[in-house]
């Protein structure tokens, strides 16, 4: 027996309080739509003040506690679920370094080359799939590893003050070993040199 289609789902309120509530209150268009909330639904809800609108698709519950990194909440829903925050916004979200990215970093996968989006003010994306081993929770967004997150900075050119300040306070936190970093720099190196 297939999945009930979500017009045969009864709307819960609590079902979206719970889908919402991993999300810092946030949730998207078609979580809703897989719920059973049907967008008249939603616009009615919209109207009686118990939901915001925070971008196209992006909703949240009015009254549900602020989280630690909503942007960044609003902006992998904004991904499908399917980017990781990577590079320096990692390295801030790991607090492996003193960097203060002024842009935020995603990783989506390889596959989006071909597409053509908007992408939202702030954002720089990079094409690479992240396998579920390399990433990890901060709160309620995926990032990357730390240790591939310093692969990551390695390869972008990061300023290796960054690099050695978050290798340095990795090992120290016993999140990798210095040899892994070695390691990991050395792939890194080798691949740009192929290119």
């Amino acid at each position: 027996m297939g999945r009930p289609s979500p017009s045969s789902i009864v709307p819960s309120w609590d079902a979206l309080y719970e889908l919402a509530a991993p999300q810092d209150g946030y949730f998207s268009a078609a979580q809703a739509r897989d719920a059973g909330y049907s967008l008249p639904l939603l616009q009615y809800y919209l109207g009686r003040r118990r939901l915001l609108r925070v971008g196209r698709g992006i909703f949240r519950l009015v009254h549900f506690p602020a989280g630690e990194h909503e942007d960044l909440v609003v902006l992998w829903l904004w991904s499908g679920r399917e980017g990781v925050f990577s590079h320096e916004t990692a390295l801030a979200l790991h607090e492996l370094s003193d960097v203060m990215p002024a842009t935020r970093h995603m990783s989506v996968p390889a596959r989006w080359t071909r597409r053509r989006v908007k992408v939202p003010e702030g954002v720089e994306l990079h094409f690479a799939d992240v396998v579920a081993e390399q990433t990890r929770w901060v709160g309620a967004v995926a990032v990357t590893a730390p240790l591939r997150t310093i692969e990551d900075c390695v390869a972008a050119h990061v300023s290796p003050e960054w690099i050695e300040q978050a290798a340095r306070q990795g090992v120290e936190r016993g999140l990798f070993s210095s040899a892994a970093v070695n390691k990991a720099r050395g792939r890194r190196a080798a691949k740009a040199r192929a290119r």
